[in-house]
């Protein structure tokens, strides 16, 4: 299982376009309140009900974690203590961890991304401790897939799923949801 976990002031299109290309490409993911309330209200006001919540989850089913950002989403996520230990969980398992816009700075902020290419909003950049921040839309190193915003969402998602099911797959999701027209 991939889970998303969703924080009140969630960047919606970082959550819902990941999510949205994931579950396109038969990948099985369900969001999570990292409350006990499955309802989450984003940074643009956008509420969404959540599939589950944090109390509710067991990291030992977890095959990746993804944190969208926005502000105070990620502030929120990082100050997650049940999150975090999901996340070393997985981390000492070698299990791949993503995260966009600000949100990398819960993976800087527990000493995760030492010596890992990454990207990350503008101005994030100090909260990664240790990383080597790039710029670039989206960089993949070792068990790290991180993306620097909202522009970055698309790429992000196809990213992850081609991680997970295979470039072929991916591109032909790319091509049929007319994403590959924007590079020509």
């Amino acid at each position: 299982m991939i889970y998303m976990f969703l924080a009140e002031g969630f960047e919606e299109v970082e959550a819902f376009a990941p999510l949205d290309i994931l579950r396109r490409a038969g990948v099985e993911v369900e969001t999570v309140s990292i409350t006990d309330n499955q309802v989450v209200a984003g940074a643009h006001g956008i509420i969404v009900l959540a599939d589950r919540i944090l109390p509710a989850i067991d990291f030992d089913d977890a095959e990746m974690i993804i944190l969208p950002g926005g502000l105070p989403g990620s502030t929120n996520l990082d100050a997650c203590e049940d999150l975090r230990a999901g996340i070393q969980q997985l981390y000492d398992a070698g299990k791949p961890l993503a995260a966009i816009c600000a949100a990398p700075q819960v993976y800087g902020h527990m000493g995760l991304l030492k010596g890992v290419k990454c990207t990350c909003y503008p101005g994030v950049e100090s909260e990664l401790l240790e990383a080597q921040p790039t710029g670039a839309l989206v960089e993949v190193d070792g068990q790290f897939i991180t993306g620097k915003g909202p522009a970055a969402a698309f790429e992000f998602g196809y990213t992850i799923a081609e991680k997970l099911v295979g470039k072929e797959k991916v591109q032909a999701l790319r091509d049929g949801m007319i994403y590959s027209e924007l590079k020509a």
